[in-house]
């Protein structure tokens, strides 16, 4: 029997552990997958339980924790129940824009009740011509007396058809043509907008992704997000702490699998002798334990140094980016290691492969992590 290293270890982990048992986290993912939904019980209960905004300030809802606490929680609920429900435990921090920058009365009304697991609020920034070029978003934000009005349309919106409101990201008239970046919270009940849910997804279909037009809405000015032109820069304040907190989830959940594969291997007997006696097996398994451990050492030294106030976007993304693919690798070797049945849905590798798959391409493709990494080795010249 192999030793296997421990995991990431917290006071927290006993109450992660407790609430998805409680909750039949795993179970649950699995059906979610089969069919989809937003699984509005699961996410009250986390919510009432204080596990929605693990690092959302207490005077806003949450928990308050510090950024490597809230990383190893979401590193276990990764392990326990895949990406779901730790990408729903991390759901007030992908709208943390509104709690840092909203005004008190929206705070109130929308974010601190999401923190409770009592409303859902999305994000949209995607849009058919602006994915990873944010700064080239067309929708439209014009002024109009004490409105603003929108037009346009957002694209690959996570909740596109339950969330409650989102934060949209629009235009205002600006003299610079890629400027005027405005964050907007949004109730999705406003007149003129239309909501229609995408073709299924590969994998993380609870998410229910779709798409969001905006036929000249009428925004209130008070639903506006901090200054005008100013949201740019605010989300990608909000992206640094995500890629480091998502590269955790993603590390959880090959982690589950490599142990799983593991005690199968150590089983499965071939050539009469255990799978895990063969060099063809056991090496990549040690490779992939290295890789993931690394890894982790890595995004963990990096959310120390984000809680330390230390600048540290480059080493975020890298995080992101490196988390990603050891997990896909590891999460490959899990499927190859079981067999035929690990090609199926008998075993949750397949699943897991398929949710964090989406890592290389949400929040910011793998392309644009090395990009952000590398322009902190090599900055932008000096504008002429």
């Amino acid at each position: 029997m192999v030793e296997r290293p421990p995991l990431p270890h917290d006071p927290i982990v006993l109450e992660a552990r407790a609430l998805a048992e409680r909750l039949g986290l795993a179970d649950r993912a699995r059906e979610l997958d089969r069919a989809p939904q937003f699984p509005r019980a699961e996410f009250a209960a986390m919510g009432r339980a204080n596990f929605l905004g693990l690092r959302t300030p207490v005077r806003l809802g949450g928990r308050g924790l510090s950024l490597p606490t809230t990383g190893i929680a979401l590193y276990h609920l990764g392990y326990l129940a895949g990406t779901a429900f730790a990408k729903l435990a991390l759901q007030p921090e992908f709208a943390s824009v509104l709690g840092e920058h909203g005004s008190e009365e929206l705070v109130r009304e929308w974010f601190v009740p999401m923190t409770r697991g009592e409303t859902l609020v999305g994000n949209q920034i995607t849009e058919p011509g602006a994915g990873s070029d944010a700064a080239a978003i067309a929708l439209t934000a014009r002024p109009d007396g004490d409105d603003y009005v929108l037009t346009g349309e957002k694209s690959e919106a996570a909740f596109a058809v339950d969330a409650a409101a989102a934060i949209v990201y629009g235009r205002v008239p600006s003299a610079d043509p890629r400027g005027g970046i405005t964050a907007f919270l949004v109730p999705q009940d406003l007149p003129g907008i239309e909501r229609r849910l995408g073709e299924p997804d590969l994998g993380e279909r609870w998410q229910r992704r779709g798409s969001v037009s905006y036929a000249g809405v009428r925004v209130p000015a008070r639903y506006r997000i901090g200054d005008e032109g100013a949201g740019f820069g605010y989300v990608q304040r909000e992206l640094t702490r995500e890629h480091a907190l998502l590269a955790a989830i993603y590390l959880g959940v090959a982690r589950a699998s490599w142990d799983e594969t593991v005690g199968f291997v150590e089983e499965r007997r071939a050539f009469g002798k255990p799978l895990a006696a063969q060099e063809a097996v056991a090496f990549p398994l040690v490779e992939d334990l290295a890789r993931l451990e690394a890894a982790w050492l890595f995004v963990e030294r990096t959310l120390v140094r984000l809680e330390h106030g230390v600048p540290s976007d480059g080493d975020a993304a890298l995080a992101k980016w490196m988390a990603t693919d050891v997990a896909l690798a590891t999460l490959d070797h899990a499927i190859q290691f079981h067999g035929g049945r690990g090609y199926s849905s008998a075993f949750p590798h397949e699943q897991r492969w398929r949710d964090v798959r989406s890592g290389r391409i949400a929040h910011g493709p793998s392309e644009i992590m090395l990009h952000v990494a590398a322009r902190r080795l090599w900055p932008r010249p000096p504008r002429t």
